[in-house]
C-alpha cells in the first residue's frame, strides 16, 4: 500500500507536469490540443521515471538502459491508453475541456500504469 501511495505522489506530480506543459502550449504557441498533448507526455513520462525510480520502486537490478526501455515500453502502452482515452472524449464530447479530458485519461491510464511498471520494470 505504501508503494501505491507514493506512486500515487508521483503518478500526481507527473499530472501536474503533464497539465503545464499542456497549458504552456495551448497558451504560448499555436499547437492545438492534439500534437500539445503528445510532447506534454514525453516530459511527464521522463519526470516520473526519475521520480518512480528513486521515491518509489528503487531502481531494478537490471541496467539503467534495460530499465529505460522497459519503462518506455510501458509509458508508451500507458500513454497511447491515455491518449486514447483523450481523443476519445474530445472527439465525442467537442464541447469536453481538454483539461477535464486530461484528468479521466490520466485516471484510466493509472492503474495498467502502476501494475506495469511494478511487475515489469521494478521488480526484483
Amino acid at each position: 500500500m505504501r508503494k501505491f501511495l507514493r506512486f500515487a505522489i508521483v503518478g500526481a506530480t507527473g499530472f501536474l507536469v503533464d497539465a503545464g506543459v499542456l497549458w504552456l502550449f495551448l497558451s504560448f504557441t499555436p499547437i492545438g490540443p492534439f500534437a500539445g498533448r503528445i510532447g506534454a507526455i514525453a516530459v511527464a513520462m521522463t519526470t516520473t521515471w526519475l521520480l518512480n525510480r528513486h521515491f518509489t520502486f528503487g531502481a531494478s537490478k537490471r541496467s539503467v538502459v534495460s530499465e529505460g526501455f522497459r519503462y518506455g515500453f510501458i509509458g508508451v502502452v500507458t500513454s497511447l491508453i491515455n491518449y486514447g482515452v483523450y481523443a476519445l472524449l474530445l472527439i465525442g464530447a467537442p464541447l469536453l475541456s481538454p483539461y477535464a479530458a486530461l484528468v479521466f485519461a490520466s485516471i484510466a491510464a493509472m492503474l495498467f500504469s502502476f501494475f506495469g511498471y511494478s511487475r515489469y520494470v521494478f521488480r526484483r
